[in-house]
Parts: C-alpha cells; structure tokens; sequence
C-alpha cells in the first residue's frame, strides 16, 4: 500500500520544486487527497495539470493499490491568486 510519504516523493519527482501536500482521507491507505503547486501547471489546462501528477502514479493506480486521489492543481501565479482572495 502506498503511504503519504511515498506518494509525495513520486509527485515531487515528476514535478521538480512542486508544493505537494498530501492526506489520507480515509485513514485505509487507498483514498487520498492532494494538493500540488507546480511551475510546470503554467498554461496547462486542469486534465494536462492531472495527467502530470497521475503519471508518476500509473502503477499504483493499475494494481489498484492507490484506489482514488482526488487533486487540486494550481500553478503558482494561479496558487497567489487562491490565497489572496482568503
């Protein structure tokens, strides 16, 4: 089964200086949340964001020991934006 810690080093490595944050929803280690900031988001559409985070993931996804990881993608500039309207 994958782990938090697992899952962040897989993302941080496709993507390099990307913010990960990453939580069990579940607490079963099969359905987790996460968030990413990554430069390389910059003029990608929401599936590109995803496809670039999933990637990593393929073979986790495929034995079905990663059963759902639902994804918040932002690119920096659009992360700055989130945050100044809070």
């Amino acid at each position: 089964m994958p782990d938090v810690a697992d899952l962040k080093r897989r993302i941080e490595g496709a993507l390099p200086g990307a913010e990960v944050e990453i939580r069990d929803t579940t607490g079963t280690a099969d359905h987790f949340e996460a968030r990413v900031v990554a430069a390389a988001f910059a003029g990608k559409s929401l599936i590109e964001q995803h496809q670039l985070v999933y990637g990593p993931l393929q073979d986790l996804l495929k034995t079905g020991e990663l059963h759902a990881l639902a994804l918040k993608t932002y690119s920096p500039e659009q992360w700055a934006k989130l945050l100044a309207r809070k």
